[in-house]
């Protein structure tokens, strides 16, 4: 909404802006269509001809996710930025506001199923009479270690794991050695904290661009919000370094992307802060209370 700002004030720094917020949409894009195809290589150890429909939702719970925050960056791109005020009609904003809350239950949909994923990793069941994985190899079962699926057959099944234990992973055809699924465990944990962040800040941000729409820009709660979404992305930049640290690289490198797009809104929701100030001047600020 402030885009008249932009327009009439085409400075370096804004050019800056403009060009970091787009080279960031660029990159989520490419990280997008990688999880996609991450989704799809799992779905292919952990889905059968028996697997529910909602079986099939958790598997390609990230690419549902990621979707659904793309949607949310471009509703909030109109709205912080693309569109001025004398374009946000009734209509336009309902239109706006439904599909974000459309985007908030797919996010939702996501924490359900890490949940659910946390829930069944809960339960350790043996396999039982398999002293190897060699036991296993040929009947269409997986071994993960780390989030890596490797299918059991006569050549892999000696150099996978030399355990003498091992266990079902959840209620799919995959197994892991002790260590395995407790690592499987705590990455299940890891999950499910980001996504739960995540639609935190999601929320805070909400909260922030309501706000401004009924010219409120500040107050305790406008300050709440946003040193809570800080604190978040701390956490979230704490789990891309746990994963990080099991040679998850990319995950890093995808929180900090979508840590960098959201900042890209939080810019977007400055620049229409500053000019609400310009036109209320000199009218003091109303508090985050005032209705």
């Amino acid at each position: 909404m402030n885009s008249t700002v932009a327009a009439d004030s085409p400075s370096w720094a804004h050019q800056l802006q403009q060009v970091f917020k787009w080279v960031i949409y660029a990159l989520l894009i490419v990280n997008w269509t990688y999880y996609i195809y991450e989704d799809w290589t799992r779905a292919g150890h952990t889905l059968t001809a028996a697997s529910s429909l909602l079986d099939w939702t958790s598997a390609f719970a990230t690419s549902i996710d990621v979707t659904a925050w793309f949607v949310l960056l471009a509703m909030f791109e109109l709205e912080t930025y693309v569109l001025e005020d004398e374009h946000w009609t009734g209509w336009v904003a309902h239109i706006v506001h439904g599909i974000r809350l459309l985007c908030f239950l797919m996010i939702a949909h996501t924490v359900y199923a890490f949940a659910v994923t946390v829930a069944d990793h809960g339960d350790t069941v043996p396999v039982e009479d398999v002293a190897n994985l060699c036991g296993l190899s040929g009947q269409g079962v997986s071994y993960v270690y780390n989030l890596e699926y490797t299918e059991i057959n006569d050549q892999t099944c000696g150099s996978l794991s030399s355990g003498s234990r091992f266990y079902w992973v959840g209620e799919d055809p995959v197994v892991s050695d002790r260590d395995g699924l407790d690592l499987e465990r705590d990455l299940a944990w890891a999950d499910l904290i980001e996504a739960v962040v995540w639609l935190i800040i999601l929320a805070a941000i909400e909260i922030v661009v309501r706000l401004q729409e009924r010219k409120i820009t500040g107050g305790w709660l406008l300050a709440v919000m946003n040193l809570s979404k800080r604190l978040l992305y701390l956490v979230l930049i704490g789990l891309g370094v746990y994963w990080a640290s099991l040679g998850h690289w990319l995950y890093f490198w995808d929180e900090l992307l979508w840590i960098g797009g959201f900042a890209a809104i939080e810019m977007n929701v400055s620049e229409w802060r500053s000019e609400i100030l310009e036109e209320s001047d000199p009218i003091p600020r109303r508090d985050g209370l005032d209705g």
